[in-house]
């Protein structure tokens, strides 16, 4: 096994411990390790990202079921425009996307590259709603009430960048369950990964006909990640999730530029 292996299983159980620790974010990780550490095109490494991420998230649901934060009739309000859109953005409009997309003086920039520069701005965009993450603990129970055209477009929107990116989106869809269906903050976070449970595992149905997975690769490397989950919940224990969620966006933020660089240069 060489040593971009170890370190890729190896940061296959940091996802996982992140998401135990701060409920979300760690996901956005698992491309980039993907890509960069199991040299994994990125088409199919954001198709096994969704995989990660969707069983990864429905771990974290179940969890959360038992503590009665889910809101289930929201999560499928949510749900239902978020996964056809991502099941459609796989399975017809990630296939259709040309190989070369443009060239800039003489640069070509193949769908590769274009989809990596695409995710690292999505992991900017993630970033900065960590590094600028001033949730507090108090929260004011109040109606749920339902926007259902924003709703509808939201899921739809969050859909498309999750079939793109393979990325699970809760820093979109938290803020949206806040504004537009009044959740509680820590019911929002909640029900977040109930919905990025569903749509990603269905957005990952989308690739089975178009790519070849290797099953024995992936599921190992999801087993260690969902490891790590419980590691970082026990760690939870221990040690304050948000405190780390600030640092770990910095590192995120990092990584988003150095995909930039790294595929620009």
């Amino acid at each position: 096994m060489e040593i971009t292996e170890i370190l890729g299983y190896s940061g296959a159980l940091c996802i996982g411990v992140v998401l135990g620790l701060i409920g979300g974010g760690g996901s956005i990780l698992t491309v980039p390790v993907f890509v960069y550490l199991m040299h994994i095109n990125p088409i199919t490494a954001t198709a096994y990202s969704l995989f990660v991420v969707g069983v990864s998230a429905l771990v974290g649901t179940v969890n959360n079921v038992r503590k009665e934060l889910v809101d289930l009739r929201t999560a499928f309000v949510f749900a239902i425009p978020a996964f056809i859109s991502v099941y459609t953005t796989r399975k017809y409009l990630v296939p259709a996307i040309p190989d070369t997309l443009f060239s800039i003086q003489g640069f070509i920039i193949t769908k590769s590259i274009g989809i990596m520069i695409f995710f690292a701005i999505i992991m900017l965009l993630a970033s900065i709603s960590m590094i600028k993450n001033n949730k507090k603990d108090i929260e004011i129970e109040t109606k749920v009430v339902y926007n259902y055209p924003l709703i509808v477009i939201e899921g739809f929107v969050v859909g498309v960048l999750t079939g793109i990116v393979g990325a699970g989106g809760g820093f979109l869809i938290i803020p949206a369950l806040v504004l537009m269906a009044k959740l509680p903050m820590k019911k929002a976070v909640a029900t977040s990964l109930l919905i990025i449970a569903i749509k990603s595992l269905i957005g990952f149905i989308g690739d089975i006909e178009n790519l070849e997975i290797e099953w024995n690769f992936l599921l190992i490397f999801t087993t260690i990640s969902v490891i790590g989950i419980f590691i970082g919940m026990y760690l939870s224990n221990y040690i304050e999730g948000k405190k780390l969620e600030k640092g770990f966006g910095w590192f995120v933020l990092a990584m988003g530029i150095y995909i930039i660089i790294k595929e620009v240069t």
